[in-house]
């Protein structure tokens, strides 16, 4: 079974939301929250659905995936919600 990483959340995250420059998106950054990140509610949205779209999951709007969680809850979530064929 393939699994959602740490660094495919990066992936998406800059892709859907860009970078802010005085972050470190590279480092230990899994029990931040994506506000102390810089990313608010909207930037969550765009990265939820881009990772909806991809790999083809609905990600339930809950405490896990807006700006006040970490990217290790994000990370789990879809790793729960993933189909075991992909």
């Amino acid at each position: 079974m393939a699994t959602f990483t740490q660094a495919d959340l990066v992936g998406h995250i800059r892709e859907a939301a860009g970078e802010d420059e005085g972050f470190d998106l590279d480092g230990d950054i899994g029990d931040t929250t994506f506000s102390d990140m810089g990313y608010d509610s909207v930037a969550m949205v765009e990265v939820t659905l881009l990772v909806e779209r991809e790999l083809g999951i609905g990600l339930p709007e809950d405490d896990r995936t807006g700006k006040n969680a970490t990217p290790k809850q994000f990370v789990e979530l879809v790793n729960e919600l993933l189909p075991t064929s992909i």
